[in-house]
């Protein structure tokens, strides 16, 4: 850790800075748009207004993710400190390799579309570090940013530009695909003492709190997410209204499935903090479609029941007979509502809510994210397991001290 990783975090940040240098060059067309003579405010208004939906996103990456996976009482620090340091990282990769894709090999003019694609690059690999979180370490998780940003570039051009699918909210590129890789990775990386639980992934009152934060950032700030690549503003619209009911819907039946399987009818706080959310994912996909107000609450209902069955029925089940241990069930909030996503706009389609794509497209799409994120997901693991190496002890699962002095927090931990 102390060599290896400093070591590798100022290698990958010069070549950031040799790519960048190479490639990438300020939007001159921008620039002279703020110029005060001008007289075309229409690229400047679109600017100004994408730059708060980005800034929402920003948002979701640094706080929502951040926080939502502060729930382990003893791996607080690096829940939200590793999700910044990827995150910075996937900003700048991923900011890169979305250039080049759709640059076709040409100077990447840098603007505010670049700077969101790279955000939503970036959102794909803490979807996976939640399906890893407590068992690999920070370097690790620095050569699965690169590998995995530049599998999901690859999938998300085929979705994209190959199969013309439409998924506004990215929910089967982004969501589906982040899930499936996170959990290969997982399956490769899996030790056989998660089977029975281990004695470190344990949560708090406090802990569980901070992590609730993090939930109602990514509820409230959701319908940014689905809209912000929206090309017109009816789509931009339909995306915004059709996300807020989706979720608003998903919450009542979260809340109420959740008391139907626990004992004697309480509420679980982790269906609270996650199932919540899985409407923003259902819906993504068919967001900016014509499904009218009560297809978008459907969707988010069934969504919110999918999401806690996977919990308390899916969870258990994959890390005892699959071996693949997801620590905070990734696949039951971005997993399996991806998978609902798409085929909710399978059904969307064929209902005539769009003409943009056809079924056959989107089953491909929802397909090809899948299969591309396992694969891929299996030869990251083995990178990982086998090149990369540094994977923590099993006794030191889900501990900040083997990372972080901790000193001043021990007792705050303990109450």
């Amino acid at each position: 850790m102390r060599f290896k990783f400093p070591v590798m975090a100022i290698a990958l940040e010069v070549a950031m800075i040799a790519l960048f240098g190479i490639f990438i060059e300020y939007d001159t067309e921008q620039m002279n748009l703020h110029l005060p003579n001008t007289t075309n405010s229409t690229k400047v208004d679109r600017f100004l207004e994408l730059h708060s939906l980005f800034q929402d996103v920003h948002v979701m990456i640094f706080v929502g993710f951040g926080f939502l996976m502060t729930f382990l009482r003893h791996y607080g620090f690096s829940s939200v400190g590793i999700n910044l340091l990827i995150a910075a990282l996937g900003l700048q990769w991923g900011t890169f390799m979305q250039g080049i894709v759709h640059s076709h090999g040409k100077k990447i003019h840098i603007g505010i579309k670049n700077m969101i694609n790279g955000d939503l690059s970036t959102v794909t690999v803490l979807i996976s570090f939640g399906a890893v979180l407590g068992k690999i370490s920070p370097s690790q998780m620095l050569a699965m940013t690169i590998l995995e940003i530049a599998a999901f570039v690859g999938n998300e051009y085929l979705v994209g530009e190959i199969f013309k699918a439409s998924d506004i909210g990215a929910s089967m590129t982004i969501h589906a695909f982040g899930a499936y890789f996170g959990l290969a990775v997982a399956g490769v990386l899996y030790q056989s003492s998660l089977r029975k639980g281990h004695k470190m992934e344990t949560s708090a009152y406090h802990s569980d709190l901070f992590a609730m934060i993090g939930t109602l950032f990514l509820w409230m700030f959701w319908p940014s997410f689905n809209s912000v690549i929206a090309e017109t503003g009816e789509e931009q619209y339909l995306a915004i209204v059709n996300t807020y009911f989706s979720l608003v819907a998903c919450v009542l039946t979260a809340y109420a499935c959740s008391s139907l399987v626990e004992k004697r009818g309480k509420l679980d706080m982790v269906h609270i903090q996650n199932a919540t959310l899985a409407g923003g994912v259902a819906v993504g996909t068919c967001a900016n479609m014509q499904i009218h107000l009560y297809g978008s609450m459907l969707i988010g209902s069934i969504a919110g029941i999918v999401s806690v069955l996977g919990f308390k029925f899916l969870t258990p089940f994959f890390t005892t007979k699959l071996r693949i241990h997801d620590t905070c069930g990734v696949h039951n909030l971005h997993g399996l509502p991806g998978v609902v996503a798409g085929l909710a706009s399978i059904v969307a389609i064929a209902m005539g809510a769009c003409k943009k794509s056809n079924m056959a497209m989107q089953a491909a799409a929802l397909g090809s994210s899948i299969g591309t994120a396992v694969v891929g997901g299996l030869i990251t693991g083995l990178i990982l397991k086998f090149i990369v190496r540094g994977q923590p002890s099993e006794d030191n699962f889900f501990d900040d001290s083997i990372y972080w002095e901790v000193l001043n927090s021990v007792l705050f931990l303990n109450l």
